[in-house]
């Protein structure tokens, strides 16, 4: 489909990221236009004042358009928050001819779509973990096979109705289409984790501002989906307690963390050493003298009042505490879903806050196993603004929206209704799209 026109709307805690691409057959996606806005109206993935939201969503939008040089009719949103829920459920249908035709997957998986849930909820995914053909199952494609009974093992994924419809509704007020609402996780994942690392087993962890959602992948089938309500502001937070600081100064410091400490230690004249000597003097003591500058982040870059150095031990004590925290809570979710955690594959860190330093190891102590950070991967055109772990989601976006599109392909079933809008976002179920398939 040459020249389609795919847009992408993040809207997360911190920041609001529009990312716009063109698609043309055979080609990877062309980031055309991104524009990132400090999130307003947004508390913890979910919105709070829609006029707020409202407001900066259409300033990334119109920034991202103006430098595409378009304006765009539709876009792919992408949700979190602590009320995503996820189910694994199971859909059977007797085939209709000898051989399994696409009707019969589409067939088998609104069966899975059937399951009980709360009025209070819709779903947002039916994504397929495998099929089973007549008792032979770890089928990813069945059309064309030969059977009588195809069945269907579903990941289903689920928000609150409040929380889908607030969201619609700011992007709707502002004239656009919305395509699908995507999980963020599933998302990240799209564009983050690699095959091997689905069929070995791993958990991708997309560390926001204010939550951090969890997708778990077992044998190149998602297992697991959900959020937690802590993420980088937490650590600002605590880094302005611990540090005296304000939020903003704490928030500066913690963004540029990773080059303050690569740019090495604090000026070495008096006025910052006899500083740094007398306020940790009790420490350095016994230490060897190459290595009191060691503990000591040079901050006057940040023009911070009052404060030329902090002390990197307490930096890292207060992220360790934070993260390790987090973590903890992040396993305990997933082990009481019923889903154990097997990682072979390791921990895959994303999201702005997966660049603060020393991220990976303190994940590798809690999790004990192997951690990297991940960095989106799949687009051309004009990624540089968007080459960093903080813009995960916004490029899984157009990967999914450029498969969903890319002639039929793809699964799925869109925003979920359980039987309600008609011909509206929350009635529809879109084309069955094989890019969903794990």
């Amino acid at each position: 489909m040459a020249g389609r026109i795919v847009a992408a709307l993040d809207v997360g805690s911190s920041k609001i990221c529009t990312t716009i691409a063109s698609i043309e057959e055979n080609k990877q996606p062309a980031v055309i236009g991104v524009a990132s806005y400090p999130s307003k109206g947004m508390k913890k993935g979910v919105i709070v004042n829609i006029d707020e939201a409202i407001n900066a969503i259409a300033a990334s939008l119109e920034a991202a358009e103006r430098m595409a040089g378009l304006t765009i009719s539709s876009v792919y949103v992408s949700i979190n928050g602590k009320h995503i829920t996820s189910t694994n459920n199971k859909g059977v249908v007797a085939v209709a001819q000898d051989e399994i035709i696409t009707d019969d997957v589409f067939r088998a998986i609104e069966s899975a779509r059937t399951v009980s849930i709360p009025p209070s909820r819709e779903i947002l995914h039916v994504i397929p973990r495998e099929f089973i053909v007549d008792a032979q199952g770890g089928i990813k494609d069945p059309v064309g096979m030969t059977g009588t009974r195809l069945e269907v093992d579903a990941h289903i994924v689920s928000a609150t109705s409040t929380a889908l419809h607030n969201l619609v509704k700011c992007v709707q007020q502002l004239g656009l289409r919305v395509e699908d609402v995507v999980f963020s996780g599933w998302a990240a994942s799209t564009a983050v984790l690699t095959a091997t690392e689905k069929e070995l087993g791993v958990a991708l962890l997309d560390i926001g501002g204010g939550t951090t959602s969890i997708t778990t992948f077992v044998e190149d089938a998602i297992t697991y989906s959900g959020c937690v309500p802590f993420g980088g502001n937490n650590i600002t937070s605590d880094l302005a307690i611990g540090l005296r600081v304000s939020l903003e100064d704490a928030e500066k410091i913690k963004v540029n963390a990773a080059e303050l400490i690569k740019g090495g230690n604090a000026p070495q004249t008096g006025f910052d050493r006899e500083y740094e000597y007398r306020r940790q003097k009790e420490e350095e003591k016994e230490e060897p003298k190459a290595k009191r500058g060691k503990d000591v982040i040079d901050v006057s870059n940040l023009e911070i009042e009052g404060m030329k150095t902090i002390s990197k031990k307490m930096f890292d004590e207060i992220l360790e505490a934070r993260m390790s925290e987090i973590f903890d809570i992040v396993i305990d979710q997933v082990e009481q879903s019923r889903d154990e955690i097997k990682l072979p594959a390791g921990v895959v860190l994303t999201g702005g806050s997966a660049m603060v330093p020393g991220i990976t190891q303190i994940a590798k102590k809690v999790f004990g196993v192997p951690a990297r950070v991940g960095y989106p991967k799949g687009l051309g055109g004009l990624v540089d603004e968007i080459n960093n772990p903080g813009f995960a989601v916004s490029q899984g976006l157009i990967l999914y929206g450029s498969q969903d599109e890319a002639g039929g392909k793809g699964v799925g079933v869109s925003v979920g209704s359980k039987g309600g809008d008609g011909g509206g976002l929350f009635g529809r179920i879109g084309d069955f799209v094989k890019n969903l398939l794990p």
